[in-house]
């Protein structure tokens, strides 16, 4: 077949495999920093990884948070820990509990739950992780392992389908490691627009809060942002201390923003 630039030759590798990216091994004659740059794609943990617990630590104020994370490969990637949820925890968790306080949380994509645990741990009394039904196991066991099922629903949500009649309005939506497979891009763009405009929907008139944390792995990327930049605008989070660090790894920090023709299509629905 034949193929008429790169990215189209990406995509259809991508189609074949859609994990080549994160799991490939390095070619014999790349460089030492072509090496160190796909090393920096898998976090540090073992590669194939099956019922183990790990026990992460985050910097908070005044005393650190504390998660037992269990990760099992065997659902899919998302039972394991990405980078950009590690960053987006530890972000939360810099923030302390007035950032999360009397707030309505929502993680999308949440694998483990990882960064949904962190915003209860901090205090937050109304937090869902969601993600697809194979992952649902998991987050309750970490749910549960770290004494949350008081604060921490765990519900079924997958990207582009109707939003369960159950789902509260979010005032926080948290996304990490979502970006990833490009047939979802679109699927993604859709579920972030119906949870943010769920606020005008049912009435309420703060904004909806969203930050988005990704680690850019390949030029299809850019695909995602111009899909997102239809119906949002963003900005990267500058006053995170550890940004300098983890921007070194491609990691991006985002707050996205509902663009006002959008926002106000959204509260006309209900006028």
């Amino acid at each position: 077949m034949p193929f008429h630039d790169d990215l189209a030759l990406d995509e259809h590798l991508d189609d074949l495999d859609p994990l080549r990216h994160l799991m490939q091994q390095p070619d014999s004659d790349e460089s030492d920093l072509d090496l160190d740059l796909k090393l920096a794609l898998l976090p540090q943990q073992p590669r194939s990884i099956y019922d183990e617990t790990l026990h992460l630590s985050f910097i908070s104020n005044p005393d650190p948070i504390t998660i037992s994370l269990a990760v099992d490969a065997a659902p899919g990637c998302g039972g394991i820990a990405w980078p950009a949820g590690e960053v987006l925890a530890s972000f939360l968790a810099k923030q302390g509990a007035a950032y999360v306080r009397g707030r309505t949380i929502l993680e999308l994509g949440s694998g483990t739950g990882l960064v949904g645990l962190v915003a209860a741990k901090l205090g937050g009394t109304t937090v869902c992780i969601t993600d697809q039904a194979m992952l649902l196991d998991i987050m309750r066991r970490n749910v549960r392992a770290n004494a949350l099922q008081d604060s921490v629903r765990v519900a079924e949500l997958n990207w582009g389908t109707p939003l369960p009649q159950d789902i509260s309005p979010p005032d926080l939506i948290l996304a990490a490691d979502c970006v990833y497979y490009e047939p979802a891009f679109p699927l993604l763009v859709q579920t972030l627009a119906d949870l943010v405009d769920l606020q005008a929907q049912r009435g309420k008139d703060t904004d909806t809060e969203v930050l988005f944390c990704y680690k850019k792995r390949r030029k299809a990327d850019k695909r995602f942002f111009a899909l997102l930049k239809k119906g949002f605008s963003w900005t990267e989070v500058m006053d995170d201390p550890d940004r300098e660090v983890y921007t070194r790894d491609a990691i991006s920090l985002l707050r996205l923003f509902r663009r006002k023709d959008h926002k106000e299509e959204a509260r006309r629905r209900i006028a």
